[in-house]
């Protein structure tokens, strides 16, 4: 399949190469997400050679040297040497320079999976900035990718180590692909699906790259669903352990139980301490913070709609398309999938997920709507009216209406001129279209 989307970040990547000293970038996000691919594909419109390494991923019989021996015979792979043996990181990273070479010619070194690759050393991370000091950084045309999933580990051990500080070059962090983007996965498909198909599978895999290269075009999207989600063999039925397993490995546990209290929504860290039964201390504070890293949730750090004041405490919401799709629709069912009972079932019982949000600055307020229906009559006005009524809002604070909607509007909606705007789903997924679609 093609590169899809990430202009903004190669054009980014590509503006080191106009430096005249080598770099180091940092790129983490959450699994799936496309860092490696996005390195890879950088390296290949440069033109350089690239070298690729990964570290293992974690189970009861890892070792360090397991992972060094592993480190060192890709080397000798990608070198073009025999296999050699090194009792340290420092000796490997002596290795790796060594093939790298002392010329000037553009190279992409990237080290994949770094939380994996230097988890089981505790000196990991000084041993490989020492190799930065004494060796890279003094190699023209080098640019040295350190990548991860595990972003805690990278920012404890790097991003925020006093010893990489003035260090790096970039700190990359890959989001999920915007809507305009997601489309492009269906290929020549992508015109002859309708909006409402696209999002459908698009509220349960978000704009992750790996999830959108599983949909099979030529199915529609409740098969789709079916096939990934509600049948044992599905890549989204079991992705959710192997993903929580491999990144957060002994914690997995205790960060899942906080993201099932966030599934209906966005709550402080005092609520979500009441609703698990825990004290609100230090180690919340720290599964917090690693699940917001780790890129499944983000804090709500608004104004609070009636003071216009900053909230005295933040939300906590799941951000995760997906991880909120598996434990509001999957997880529930798990035990039926797992016999099968979906083979055949219907999926039109599902409940669906509320994705309706409010938008604030220091003088208004966007009240947004998501609407999902064949028709759309007046009574999305009335509904919308409740709710700006309901936020109590000051009267020095302006409202502004949005209505963001699939299917077709009742010509009323248009005339009455509620809604400051309405916009078609169509145009989020970057399709061409006309004005307000109207029956």
């Amino acid at each position: 399949m093609a590169f899809i989307g990430r202009m903004a970040e190669l054009e980014t990547l590509a503006r080191l190469w106009r430096k005249q000293t080598p770099s180091l970038v940092v790129c983490s996000g959450r699994r799936r997400i496309g860092k490696s691919t996005l390195v890879e594909e950088f390296a290949a419109r440069s033109g350089c050679r690239f070298l690729e390494f990964a570290g293992l991923a974690p189970d009861k019989t890892m070792t360090d040297e397991r992972q060094r021996t592993h480190f060192l015979d890709r080397l000798a792979e990608l070198g073009g040497t025999p296999p050699i043996r090194a009792e340290t990181w420092p000796k490997a990273f002596d290795a790796l320079l060594k093939v790298v070479g002392p010329g000037t010619d553009r190279t992409v070194v990237l080290l994949d999976e770094i939380s994996w690759m230097g988890g089981y050393d505790p000196g990991f991370a000084a041993f490989l900035k020492n190799a930065w000091d004494t060796g890279f950084s003094k190699r023209s045309g080098l640019v040295l990718v350190v990548c991860g999933s595990v972003s805690a580990w990278i920012g404890e051990n790097i991003l925020r180590s006093k010893g990489f500080v003035g260090r790096i070059s970039l700190d990359l962090r890959l989001e999920e692909l915007p809507l305009s983007d997601c489309s492009a996965f269906w290929g020549a498909a992508a015109d002859r699906v309708s909006s409402g198909e696209l999002f459908d599978l698009l509220s349960v895999t978000g704009g992750v790259p790996k999830y959108l290269q599983e949909v099979d075009p030529s199915l529609s999207a409740a098969e789709n669903v079916r096939n990934l989600c509600f049948l044992p063999e599905g890549y989204l039925f079991k992705d959710f352990d192997v993903l929580f397993t491999d990144v957060f490995k002994r914690s997995a546990a205790e960060k899942r139980a906080v993201l099932e209290r966030l599934v209906d929504g966005p709550r402080t860290a005092g609520e979500i301490a009441a609703a698990l039964g825990v004290s609100r201390n230090g180690h919340l504070t720290d599964l917090l913070a690693e699940l917001r890293e780790a890129g499944f949730t983000s804090q709500d750090e608004g104004l609070n709609p009636e003071t216009g004041k900053p909230l005295r405490e933040t939300r906590h919401r799941l951000c995760d398309n997906y991880s909120r799709f598996y434990l509001k629709c999957i997880a529930p069912r798990a035990a039926a999938v797992r016999k099968g009972f979906f083979r055949l079932s219907s999926l039109e019982s599902l409940p669906g997920v509320q994705v309706d949000m409010m938008l604030q600055t220091k003088k208004s307020v966007w009240v947004v709507e998501i609407k999902r229906r064949e028709r759309i009559g007046e009574a999305v006005e009335e509904e919308v009216r409740r709710k700006v009524v309901r936020l109590g809002l000051p009267r020095d604070l302006s409202v502004r209406t949005v209505l963001v909607y699939e299917g077709k509007l009742s010509p009323s909606v248009v005339e009455d001129g509620y809604f400051d705007f309405a916009i078609p789903a169509e145009t989020l997924l970057g399709r061409s279209g006309g004005g307000p679609a109207v029956w």
